[in-house]
């Protein structure tokens, strides 16, 4: 027994030396002044003052050819930055801004431990040798490598903010990211209107406007009447992604075998499924232009709007009709695997959205005007799945921009001298 306590003991003195002595004889992973390549040729350069910003965001396959694994199975996404400081001072560049949640070297090699489908032999070298190592950037230098974030499907949306040369740099990057089969991206917005169908209206014409628009959207037949069209949207297309996808929200997958796969698993396992297809509904005798949704706690409960482009510009921005809802329940259906059951109360949802985007400084002006029509809690509609719904029959009208608004400064909008109906 004594030499059992006579081995541990040496055991345990000698494992803090024999871990100092293999530290030292490891090379360093990083060398000073080493540019390290980025991942694709989809880059994405902004400009601001003294700072140039450059990114790519490695797709599942463009990771494991960089790290030898699959880094995607392991949520893992890699963000490629160069950053380049033209000016006197140093620049210190904050990784929080891309994800809260980023994973550093060592752990992103540590999460690849120990699960062979995702390449557990990748030692926490190759993470390192890649990585941004330093944060300081000197006058007249550029830094480049990887910050490694949770994975973000379709588009991903991320803000480099860079501090140190007496005032904050802030960047919004939005980057497609290769993969999903995303709906809107068969959507060929600029071929909706001809050249002639478009019409410039002022405040009180474009109030005027939306007023006259549909209450509700339509099957595909156009006949049965479905959810409110509560929502009017005035911004860019760009605008408009800058805004939701920073304020946390998803693009949807189009209806295809995989995604109905992953619809089905994630509905009988309960499950999130960030980019769930959504089912099409009609307005102006189409399909939805575009969808999003906010995943919650599982497929069954998400926040999901549509919106339809209308042939309305305000200032030289185009217009959008949508409708949003939230699911709080599921149903089984031949065509998408499931449908949702909605909150009945579609105004809560309405605000909801209003609530996010103001946080998420996305929305620069907002008012209400009429257009779909009072349904009142004791004599509610019903929607396309017979599920009711009540509501006070306003829309919400915003003015979304990709700059950021802080709350104070949001500008509250009194439209109803301009409406033709009572606003309550």
């Amino acid at each position: 027994m004594r030499r059992w306590a006579w081995l541990v003991t040496c055991l345990l003195l000698g494992a803090p030396l024999l871990v100092q002595a293999q530290a030292q004889s490891q090379p360093n992973p990083w060398t000073p002044g080493e540019a390290v390549p980025p991942p694709n040729d989809r880059l994405h350069r902004q400009q601001q003052g003294n700072l140039v910003l450059t990114s790519a965001v490695a797709s599942a396959a463009e990771a494991e050819a960089v790290f030898g694994a699959d880094l995607y199975q392991r949520n893992i996404q890699p963000v490629w930055l160069q950053v380049e400081n033209r000016g006197s001072r140093t620049l210190i560049l904050t990784p929080y801004g891309l994800d809260p949640a980023y994973f550093s070297p060592r752990e992103s090699a540590q999460r690849l431990r120990g699960n062979a489908a995702a390449g557990g032999g990748v030692s926490s070298t190759a993470f390192e040798r890649r990585a941004i190592n330093r944060l300081q950037v000197p006058a007249g230098t550029t830094l480049s490598g990887y910050v490694f974030t949770r994975v973000d499907e379709g588009t991903k949306s991320f803000n480099v903010d860079v501090v140190g040369d007496g005032e904050p740099y802030l960047m919004t990057f939005v980057v497609p990211v290769p993969g999903l089969q995303l709906d809107h991206h068969q959507v060929d917005l600029s071929s909706i209107y001809q050249a002639d169908d478009w019409q410039d209206v002022d405040l009180p014409g474009l109030v005027a406007a939306l007023e006259q628009m549909p209450c509700c959207v339509r099957d595909a037949a156009g006949v049965d009447k479905g959810d409110p069209l509560n929502l009017a949207f005035v911004g860019d297309v760009a605008d408009l992604y800058y805004a939701f996808l920073r304020a946390g929200w998803d693009e949807t997958e189009t209806i295809y075998a995989a995604s109905l796969w992953k619809t089905a698993k994630s509905a009988v396992a309960g499950g999130r499924y960030r980019y769930s297809p959504v089912s099409a509904l009609y307005v102006f005798g189409r399909p939805q232009d575009v969808a999003f949704q906010r995943a919650r706690g599982s497929i069954n409960e998400r926040n999901h709007f549509r919106l339809w482009l209308t042939p309305l510009r305000h200032k030289g921005k185009p217009v959008w009709l949508g409708q949003i809802s939230r699911d709080i329940g599921v149903h089984l259906t031949w065509r998408t695997v499931t449908t949702h059951k909605i909150d009945p109360d579609v105004d809560e949802t309405r605000e909801y959205l209003l609530e996010n985007l103001a946080y998420a400084q996305a929305v620069s002006a907002f008012g209400y005007v009429g257009g779909v029509g009072p349904a009142p809690y004791n004599a509610p509609r019903g929607n396309l799945t017979g599920d009711p719904y009540f509501t006070d029959g306003r829309r919400l009208l915003f003015w979304i921009s990709r700059e950021q608004t802080a709350i104070d400064d949001i500008e509250v909008l009194d439209l109803a001298p301009y409406s033709s109906q009572v606003l309550h």
